[in-house]
Order: structure tokens, then sequence, then C-alpha cells
């Protein structure tokens, strides 16, 4: 910043001072106008000094250019989470709220070089393996169910009542989740995100899901997991363990972001009407101007170097602002010329998202199932009521009140699933916990629906 540029106004309740000079992207206030801070973070140039959570420091790009040059230079910038200097040396304490979604663990998403080719190929052939049709048809069975657990009260939280849950259950279905494991991974994801005993809501995930890969070696089925051992790679059990984790947790909460803010977009701009084919654009839009997730991919520089005009030193936390990066005034005339979909919403380079197509899909199909079966669906509070989650990565509204023209009782809860193309649902099986089969959980209310 030159002597003749006036000095940048932090945006309200931005209290830089008090946080090492940082700009903190946690709180109520940051959740509320995330667009004011990155207004105020480009004056820094195209990388800004931030602070993720009570001191968690990070420098976050906020230009486009700059991010896809991060994002695709993988020789210069690693993804091994263990090379993080300030974690590893014991300034970022074990519970902070942020280490969940950066400390490393042994998947594709943290891993380099052959190593990550390996995991990575694994992955991406597995879920090209997913058959477009079946998938749209689960997306509509599911979105049929929740629905009508609320389609005679003529209100709903499409955030908690559909969108949260959707992800899940389409999720659990295409990796062949029984009715036991599956209400205890869709607890554990939850659990996660929501930060409510992140760390037991962790280990259920992780016991749940190494119980699902020791069912399929001895029953594979037609399922994403079976597809993974079957993998010329030869993932080992603690491999197939954290990749699953990881594609579970990576695409439930971003996809339940993704549905709940194209909604959002649907029921609070007129420029949108409820058709089919405004629909994608009302999808593109969003992941330009509201991704669901903001600020993330970590990454970490191989040695001490200059980035962006700033010096950076091995092992420091790198992050991307896609939010910033999409929305940055460089970016308008550009996007108006080109293409819609050249945001960075799903990333870029070598780690980008592996699952893109199979998310538009649902998503796609989710919110149209939800307009065709809801038609007069509206929003049910001024839109400058809603609230936004707190936090530095996700950008997800807390709830999203509707309310339409309720279903007639016998109609709501008559909604007959269709099961033509897909194969048998999984069956429900004994908690290996326990010995006992689990009936009680969401999933396994799904499964006795599906099947009835």
């Amino acid at each position: 910043m030159d002597a003749h540029t006036p000095a940048p106004v932090p945006p309200p309740g931005c209290p830089a001072h008090g946080s090492g000079g940082r700009v903190p992207l946690h709180g109520p206030e940051f959740a509320a106008d995330p667009q004011a801070y990155y207004a105020y973070l480009r004056h820094y140039g195209p990388t800004a000094p931030v602070e993720l959570a009570p001191g968690v420091g990070a420098t976050l790009v906020t230009d486009y250019a700059t991010a896809l040059h991060l994002l695709q230079d993988s020789g210069s910038f690693r993804k091994d989470a263990r090379r993080w200097r300030d974690f590893a040396e014991g300034r970022i304490p074990p519970d902070s709220p942020v280490v969940p979604l950066l400390a490393y663990r042994p998947n594709c998403m943290f891993a380099d070089g052959a190593e990550h080719l390996r995991l990575r190929q694994a992955v991406t052939d597995s879920m090209a393996r997913v058959d477009t049709r079946r998938l749209s048809q689960s997306t509509e069975n599911i979105s049929d169910y929740l629905i009508a657990q609320f389609a005679s009260r003529g209100s709903a939280d499409l955030v908690g009542d559909y969108a949260k849950q959707l992800p899940l259950f389409v999720f659990n279905e295409l990796f062949g989740c029984p009715a036991g494991i599956g209400d205890r991974v869709l607890f554990g994801i939850t659990g996660m995100f929501d930060g409510v005993n992140a760390e037991k809501a962790t280990e259920v995930l992780f016991q749940a899901v190494g119980e699902l890969v020791a069912l399929k070696r001895s029953r594979p089925g037609e399922d994403v997991t079976s597809w993974l051992m079957q993998h010329p790679a030869q993932l080992g059990d603690e491999e197939l363990v954290h990749q699953l984790a990881l594609l579970l947790g990576a695409g439930a909460e971003p996809l339940r972001n993704l549905i709940g803010n194209t909604l959002h977009r649907l029921l609070t701009d007129d420029r949108y009407a409820y058709e089919g084919g405004l629909i994608d654009e009302a999808l593109d839009d969003t992941l330009w101007d509201n991704p669901p997730m903001s600020n993330y991919a970590p990454h970490y520089p191989a040695g001490d170097m200059e980035f962006a005009g700033q010096k950076v030193n091995a092992g420091d936390l790198l992050l991307v602002s896609f939010a910033a990066a999409n929305t940055g005034p460089a970016l308008t005339a550009a996007r108006q010329a080109g293409s819609n979909r050249a945001h960075l919403a799903w990333s870029a380079g070598p780690h980008a998202c592996p699952s893109k197509e199979p998310a538009r899909q649902i998503t796609v199909t989710a919110v149209e199932h939800l307009l065709n079966q809801l038609p007069d669906v509206e929003l049910a509070v001024p839109e400058d009521s809603l609230t936004w989650r707190p936090g530095p990565f996700n950008r997800a509204l807390a709830t999203l009140p509707t309310r339409f023209t309720p279903a007639a009782p016998g109609r709501a809860q008559a909604a007959r699933p269709r099961t033509d193309h897909l194969p048998p649902a999984p069956a429900p099986q004994p908690d290996q916990a326990t010995g006992r089969g689990e009936r009680s959980g969401v999933w396994s209310q799904f499964l006795t629906w599906l099947t009835r």
C-alpha cells in the first residue's frame, strides 16, 4: 500500500488489533457479512494475514490468479499437513475447533506425489462407476421420503429438514451402508461439522466406517466401498477407512451447503423462476457468489520463498478463499464474457474436487424435485433475519424457514419409492459392536420406508 492510498477501514466487529494483527474469520460478525471482510482483505494485496480460530493464524489467498498458481503448483506447495509448523511445534491446541479439518490424515487430500496419485486414482475411478440414472433415482427416493416428513405441516426448515439430511442419505446409499452402520455414519458426520462433541463424533464415524469395510470384505456389493476395495491400487483396510471417511465428510457437508445456498438464492432472488432450466443457472451463480466451502484448500510451502510479493516460510499454513477469488473486482468483466463455470468453488489443480459432476446432479435433482413437490414454497421470514453458521471454512445458513400449501396427510405419506433400476437396498445388519439389529436411527427408518 503506497503513501497516497488511504488506510482501509475494517468492517464492523473486525478486531484485527486483538488477533496479532490478523483479521479474524470466526464469529458472528464475519458470518453475517463475509464480503465486507474480503473487501478489506484485498487491501493487503493478493494474500492477507487471517486468524481462523483464536490463536490459529494463516495466510489467505484472495486473488483468483494467485489462487490458481497455488492450487496448480504442487512442486512449491504441498498438502501433507504434517508440514504445518505451528501445529507440529505445539502452538496450536489439539482441541482447537479448526483442527479436525486441518490435521493430517492418511487420505488423498493430505497426500503428495506418487502417494497422492495412487489414492486419488482409486477414488476417482470408483466414483466414476456411479451410474447417473441410479444416482438420480436414489436422490428422488430420498427427497420423497424427507418431504413426506413435513409436507402435511405446511412449513419446514429446508436446511435442517432437507438440505442437511439429503446428502448424507445419498452417500449412505452409494456406499452401501446397512442400517446400524449408516445411523452412526450420520451421527458422526453431523457431530463433526456441527461442533457438538466433535471428538466423540469423529470416533463414532471412524468406527462405523471400519465396520463397513469389514462387512464389505466379506460381502461386497455394487457400491463405492466395494469398488474401492477392488481397485488395482490395492488399498489396505486403514487406507480404505480414511478414503471413505474423507468422501463421506468432504462430500456431505459442502453438498448440504450447496443445496441450502441454491434454495436460498431461488427463494430470495426474483431473477429466478421455479423452472428446471433456471436451476442450473442459480446453481452456477451460487458457486460463484456464495460457494459452500468459502475458505479452504490448505497448502504448505515446501521451502522459504516469495509468493505474491510476500515472504512465506516452509510449513506456513496457506488457504485459498474461493469466495473472495470468485468475487474479486478484476473478475467481473471476465465472468460476464467467459464461461459461467470458471469459478474456483470446486478448487483446481491436482486436488480439485473428484466428484463435482455427481455433486451437481444431486443438487439439481434435489432442488428440482422439492420445487415440483412444493410449487408454492416461499420464505417464511424476512430475508435479513436469516443467520449464517459461524466458522472460517463453510458458507452455510443456520436455518431456512419456509411455508407452503400443506399436503393432505394421506397424500404426504403415500409417496411410494421407485426402485426400478436400483440394486436391492442394503439389508439391515446386526450392529457388529453390540450384536443387535438397530432400527431406531433415521437411516434405519428410511430403509424401512424404502422396502415397505
